[in-house]
């Protein structure tokens, strides 16, 4: 026992990754709690009066949105030829999911890391992956979020311009000849003249995966994936109160898409108080109290949305990593297995052509249960 557990090193990874995750998600939990509980007691009464069987179906809607993205991200792997098991390319895609709570979702990275150990694929060229993953699904809210743009005059300008921003780095990132030319400049400078050979790579990769039909295909899947959550959020605000109208479905649907590209825009870890402060703010501000809205039920509705969208994703990429890291460590104790089967059926065979060898002519030599 001892043995075995000094020569495995993945343990203290996992155990690294298993204490991180918790830690930080109290953390955030805690600073985004802080600034959102003006008022305790009415804030356990919006909660209360919560139709807490909705949680089901919210779960559930949040299931789609990372079934649909799964989708799409399978679609990347395989189409830079990747072959890898579905449900091994799940459990990559999943554990993503980890590092949501990491500045500008940075971590994601992770997924890069375990396709190279699963496949071997450069992280060079799987982070084209995760990137194509970022940008079409920006591209998913901002079209989500125009929709309620049209009714309501908050944002228009900054969306505009994210918009563009984001058209303007797609257009880019479909023209690879234009980018090469531009890494062969950078090659030739001292410092960074090393590192262009990564960028060769991931501008090709990126080549591949933002093709127009590629691209259609990715942001239709985030806009399929994305109103899952949306019509979540209604449900939520329905659950505590508010009429269950098509005007609310836009106002959901608006904020959730509007306050996600802010929180990701910000690169704080998982739009902390970016997202949640926005929610609140925009619930208050579109909702008339009139309504039913009033800053408990926006605070429990900002609560309520981040538990069963962002802690629910970490909980599960968490799981995801522990899963991957144990198919880790099977896979060389399986691998050294078979090298040990081989190794003795080679001796075996070995020694029975000595002793064939060594037999007098004419005498054959003795097999097991004595017969000849």
């Amino acid at each position: 026992m001892t043995t075995r557990a000094a020569n495995r090193p993945p343990l203290s990874r996992r155990q690294s990754i298993a204490r991180f995750v918790p830690l930080a998600v109290m953390l955030v939990v805690l600073l985004t709690a802080l600034p959102i509980f003006s008022d305790l007691s009415d804030l356990v009464s919006a909660f209360r009066a919560f139709t807490w069987w909705l949680i089901i179906p919210v779960l559930l809607l949040t299931c789609w949105n990372y079934a649909w993205r799964f989708v799409k991200w399978h679609m990347y792997v395989r189409e830079l030829g990747i072959q890898l098991p579905w449900t091994v390319s799940l459990r990559i895609f999943l554990a993503g999911f980890s590092m949501s709570v990491t500045p500008g979702k940075v971590g994601e990275l992770l997924k890069a890391v375990y396709l190279r150990r699963f496949s071997g694929a450069p992280i060079s060229q799987t982070s084209a992956a995760i990137a194509a993953e970022r940008l079409t699904d920006g591209l998913a809210m901002f079209v989500l979020a125009g929709a309620g743009a049209v009714e309501f005059a908050y944002g228009r300008s900054l969306l505009a311009a994210g918009a563009a921003v984001a058209l303007c780095a797609v257009a880019l990132l479909q023209r690879p000849d234009f980018l090469n030319r531009q890494v062969e400049r950078l090659a030739r400078l001292p410092v960074v003249g090393r590192a262009t050979a990564y960028g060769t790579t991931f501008v090709a990769a990126s080549g591949t995966l933002f093709r127009p039909s590629m691209l259609l295909r990715a942001v239709g899947l985030g806009l399929i994936s994305w109103t899952g959550e949306c019509i979540a959020f209604f449900l939520i605000l329905t659950g505590l109160g508010l009429d269950g109208s098509v005007r609310l479905l836009l106002i959901a649907t608006f904020i959730l898409a509007v306050t996600s590209i802010a929180g990701g825009a910000s690169m704080l870890p998982g739009g902390l108080g970016v997202a949640d402060a926005g929610i609140a703010a925009l619930l208050v501000l579109l909702i008339d109290r009139d309504a039913g809205m009033s800053n408990a039920i926006a605070a429990a509705a900002t609560l309520l949305i981040r538990f069963s969208t962002l802690w629910f994703a970490v909980a599960i990429g968490a799981l995801a990593v522990l899963s991957l890291e144990r198919r880790a460590e099977w896979r060389p104790r399986r691998t050294e297995s078979m090298e040990s089967v081989q190794s003795g059926a080679a001796e075996r065979q070995q020694h029975g052509d000595k002793e064939n060898e060594a037999a007098p002519s004419g005498v054959m030599p003795v097999q097991d249960g004595g017969e000849p």
